[in-house]
């Protein structure tokens, strides 16, 4: 018997699952339809569907999934949920139960050029002095707008928590706001349409951008025609703000699951297959012993250990069914105020009615 998984069309999301060679046949679907697609839709055509952790309050609200503790033992998902590195396990934890299988593991960090940069720099204020120079972008396309604005509100409050309700205090928004509205008028314009695979595949052919100061890390990058390094994301403070990405499988509701797929899935969170088959098929493993192996950082110039912590201390994005939507909207709203050199007090109350209009039925304390 085999299955219909969903995917994403991109080497990292792609080449290992197809590799393995188990029960499921994999199909793809662009980065966008990765991130806005609706999942009740997908669900209804696929068995699997790879998602990330936005998307579990839609799905949750659709009936789509199947929580799984219905088909693994407890034994088997606690051994996960303590391997994974970060909140990669735990962003799919949503009441009281378990909907995905943290593959895959990722957040924003800072990619740079080391053939163009003289130096790495940690906070927002080494990378506006380096912006001055040229040659510094942020990733603005798409929902990537919002997600590089959270991230700062997230180094700037290392107390915030969205995953079920919440949103930047005023205060901390506007001081993000205004640490992104500069490097976004000094971003090149002919970068902002580029999504984070398209900015990072820019980035390692040609010789205008020297550094992203957030964006998705793709280890695949750092054997680019010229070489891209991924280092943690800048702080504001304490720690490095982030916003958590990566991706899970997760398991449709009319999936008739047998102890053939049970296995092969157990198969891909092992660490043996994280620590050495994912790696080595392109992959970008959820498990924290991956990204600590020496021989899997010395095959991807360290980018595992340059960016543990960003991934460590990465924040939660709200999941509410409605979010999906204010993602896009809130990010049409920033690069909207960065064109017109808007106030922050304003940009952010706009911001924030979006994000109460999104929540109909709860108000913003």
């Amino acid at each position: 018997m085999s299955f219909r998984g969903l995917t994403w069309d991109h080497p990292r999301g792609y080449n290992a699952l197809a590799a393995a060679k188990g029960p499921v046949e994999w199909e793809v679907q662009p980065l966008e339809g990765f991130e806005s697609a609706p999942i009740a839709e997908l669900c209804e055509r696929y068995d699997l569907v790879v998602m990330d952790h936005p998307h579990l309050g839609e799905a949750l609200a659709h009936n789509c999934l199947t929580p799984l503790d219905e088909i693994f033992d407890t034994g088997d998902l606690h051994r996960i949920a303590a391997a994974a590195i970060g909140p990669a396990y735990d962003s799919y934890h949503m009441e009281g139960r378990q909907w995905a299988l943290p593959l895959d593991a990722a957040t924003q960090v800072l990619a740079l050029r080391p053939d163009l940069v003289d130096e790495t720099p940690t906070t927002w204020e080494d990378v506006d002095r380096l912006s001055q120079k040229g040659g510094v972008a942020l990733s603005l396309a798409g929902p990537h707008a919002a997600l590089s604005f959270l991230s700062v509100c997230a180094a700037l409050d290392p107390a915030l928590d969205m995953r079920d309700g919440g949103w930047p205090e005023d205060g901390v928004a506007e001081r993000a706001y205004d640490i992104l509205l500069p490097l976004a008028s000094r971003t090149p314009a002919h970068t902002r349409a580029h999504n984070p695979i398209g900015l990072l595949n820019h980035m390692g052919q040609a010789n205008d951008i020297w550094l992203i100061p957030l964006i998705y890390g793709y280890v695949n990058y750092t054997r680019a025609p010229r070489p891209v390094t991924f280092c943690d994301a800048p702080t504001a403070g304490a720690r490095p703000g982030s916003i958590l990405g990566g991706t899970g499988i997760c398991i449709s509701r009319g999936a008739r699951v047998n102890d053939a797929l049970r296995d092969h899935l157990l198969w891909l969170m092992s660490e043996d297959t994280q620590r050495n088959f994912i790696p080595a098929h392109d992959g970008q493993p959820g498990l924290r012993a991956a990204w600590l192996d020496p021989s899997v950082n010395a095959a991807w110039g360290d980018f595992y250990a340059n960016t543990a912590a960003s991934l460590e201390a990465a924040t939660i994005r709200p999941r509410h069914d409605g979010y999906i939507a204010l993602q896009s909207r809130a990010s049409a709203c920033l690069r909207d105020a960065f064109d017109k050199q808007a106030p922050a007090r304003i940009a952010m109350r706009d911001l924030r009615d979006l994000y109460a209009s999104s929540r109909p039925e709860r108000t913003l304390a």
